[in-house]
């Protein structure tokens, strides 16, 4: 499971997720990407699942690349306890995706098989995707 090995806050505010991705939005190390179509926070656990599912598929062939990490800790209150008394300790960490960011990139397998792959992380993942090619990861829809 990803997460960052110290940072320098614990506990972060929530922040906003307005607007679309400014960097990240190209398909850049490999061929195909898995561009979002709407914000979310991704889990750690999402991350992991959609990058077993499609090195599973591709049989360890290619190269897969995660562009997104998950930095941002989520903190949760137990069970039982009355409101107040400050924030509660981190629960699990997220990953801030905003639309248009490009999370996931495949390289070095065919079209055919990157396509597959990409649809089997989709489902793992609790956003609208879809899968991009390097010429057109700006433009229009594959």
């Amino acid at each position: 499971m990803l997460m960052p090995k110290r940072t320098k806050h614990r506990k972060v505010h929530r922040g906003r997720m307005k607007g679309k991705a400014r960097r990240g939005n190209k398909v850049t190390y490999g061929e195909y990407g898995l561009q979002a179509l709407e914000s979310a926070w991704i889990t750690s656990n999402q991350i992991e699942a959609a990058r077993v599912a499609m090195t599973r598929y591709t049989k360890r062939g290619g190269k897969v690349w995660i562009k997104i990490f998950p930095d941002k800790s989520v903190t949760k209150k137990p069970i039982g306890v009355r409101m107040g008394k400050g924030k509660g300790a981190p629960e699990y960490w997220v990953a801030v995706v905003k639309r248009e960011r490009v999370m996931f990139e495949v390289g070095g397998v065919p079209r055919d098989v990157a396509k597959e792959a990409m649809r089997l992380a989709m489902h793992k993942l609790p956003i609208k995707c879809k899968f991009v090619a390097k010429e057109e990861s700006l433009g229009g829809e594959v």
